[in-house]
């Protein structure tokens, strides 16, 4: 099967973002599938996700990132187990006066990040290779999220630290994670549980959304 040309991933993404009542420019669309460029790019080489085909990093990795910007809250974002920056660099491109920080152990996974930004000069994200315990308690963020890192209380024992008092900590999940959220990590309370509809993609996606008790 030939891969899709320029114009045929432009109007899968453009078709989604007009169904989330995302705005864009061309400027941002064009980020945006670059980025998706460059993650096929090395993806060949280093592994970075399981999926392989153009048009579907689009849906279940552009759209499936942007379906939780509406609930992004404040200026100092921090992905925490960004991997392939996920979600972070897309909500980054469509947020540019924004901070974000990305964060992964994984050597590889930091590196392609840095190549992202340097690549889209993305000047309001910083990409820290570190495991996320390791960060200090006084870098505090206004929204702590995550994709598929870790079970829900496995992330609130690792990153809720770096949530201001006022701030919101999301995870990204596939199915409602019913029992994860049973027994949260104490001085943590669900404060929602989002569906979220990503145009493309038919599967199940959640987003929870956590703030401190």
């Amino acid at each position: 099967m030939e891969k899709p040309n320029h114009q045929d991933l432009v109007n899968i993404l453009s078709n989604g973002l007009d169904r989330l009542e995302i705005h864009s420019n061309s400027d941002i669309q064009d980020k945006l599938i670059t980025f998706v460029y460059i993650l096929e790019k090395w993806n060949q080489v280093y592994n970075l996700t399981a999926i392989r085909k153009l048009e579907k990093m689009v849906t279940h990795h552009l759209l499936d990132s942007l379906s939780v910007l509406p609930y992004i809250k404040g200026a100092q974002i921090v992905d925490i187990g960004a991997g392939a920056g996920l979600p972070g660099i897309p909500i980054a491109i469509l947020l540019p006066e924004d901070e974000f920080t990305l964060v992964d152990s994984n050597a590889k996974k930091t590196r392609f990040m840095q190549q992202v930004v340097s690549e889209l000069k993305l000047t309001n994200v910083r990409v820290l290779h570190s495991r996320v315990e390791d960060l200090p308690a006084n870098c505090l963020y206004d929204t702590v999220i995550s994709r598929a890192f870790a079970a829900v209380n496995d992330m609130l024992r690792a990153a809720g630290h770096l949530c201001r008092q006022d701030g919101k900590i999301l995870a990204m999940k596939g199915m409602e994670p019913i029992e994860e959220i049973k027994d949260l990590a104490a001085g943590f309370k669900v404060d929602k549980i989002i569906d979220l509809n990503v145009p493309g993609l038919d599967a199940q996606r959640h987003l929870v959304q956590i703030i401190q008790s």
